[in-house]
C-alpha cells in the first residue's frame, strides 16, 4: 500500500519549506514540508471551511482533527482567542510542525497532540468539531470520525466539515442524519460542500 499523509511516521525525503498565506484576516507564516496534507499552500476545501465557521453558540472547546501543519486550527484559534483549540493528527511530521507553526505565529491558546482520529482526545468539553477529512483512507474511517465527534460533542455542539461532492458529500449527509438534531450544508464552493451537523 502506498504512504499517506495520515502514516504515523511518513518516510518521504524530508523537503521543508515557508511560505505566508492570509486566513480569516490575519497574515500567517507556515513552515510546511513533505509527507503531510498540502505542504505547498492552504487547500481550497481548507479554506472554504476556515471562512465558513461560526464559532459555535454553546460555550466550550474547539477541536482540529487531522490538523497537519496546522492552517485551520490556528486561524480559528486567532480568531476565537476565549477558546482552546486542541489539534490533533496521526501523522509525527505534521504534529511537529503544527507546534512550530503555532509558535511562530504567537498562536498560544492551542494543545497539539497525537491522536488517531478523536481517540485522544484531551477535553471533555468540546464545543465544535471541524475536519478536512482524509478521504483517501476510505468510508469507514471517515464515518468514524463522524462518529466519534458526535460522542465528545456537547449537547448543541457542532461537527463541521469540509468535503467534495465527488468524493462522498450526500452519503456524509445521510450518515449524519442518522445521529445528530440537525444537518446542513452552509455553503456550496466549486464542488465542495461545508456541512454543519448540530448534536
Amino acid at each position: 500500500m502506498s504512504e499517506h499523509y495520515y502514516s504515523k511516521n511518513p518516510h518521504v525525503e524530508s523537503k521543508p519549506r515557508k511560505w505566508k498565506f492570509t486566513l480569516r484576516g490575519y497574515s500567517f507564516a507556515f513552515e510546511t514540508d513533505a509527507g503531510v496534507f498540502s505542504k505547498s499552500e492552504v487547500d481550497f476545501g481548507s479554506r472554504v471551511l476556515i471562512d465558513c465557521f461560526n464559532s459555535p453558540a454553546v460555550q466550550g472547546d474547539i477541536l482540529d482533527v487531522g490538523c497537519g501543519y496546522g492552517p485551520i486550527g490556528l486561524s480559528i484559534a486567532k480568531d476565537f482567542p476565549e477558546r482552546t483549540v486542541h489539534m490533533m493528527d496521526v501523522n509525527d511530521r505534521a504534529l511537529s510542525l503544527a507546534k512550530k507553526n503555532a509558535e511562530n505565529n504567537g498562536v498560544q491558546n492551542v494543545q497539539i497532540y497525537e491522536s488517531d482520529a478523536l481517540s485522544a482526545v484531551k477535553t471533555e468539553n468540546v464545543a465544535a468539531v471541524l475536519t478536512n477529512p482524509p478521504i483517501r483512507a476510505g468510508k469507514e474511517t471517515i464515518f468514524r470520525f463522524y462518529d466519534q465527534a458526535y460522542d465528545v460533542l456537547v449537547e448543541h455542539g457542532e461537527l463541521w466539515i469540509v468535503i467534495q461532492k465527488k468524493q462522498g458529500a450526500p452519503s456524509t449527509m445521510d450518515h449524519l442524519a442518522e445521529k445528530f438534531s440537525e444537518v446542513e450544508v452552509v455553503d456550496k464552493v466549486k464542488g465542495y460542500w461545508i456541512i454543519k451537523a448540530v448534536k
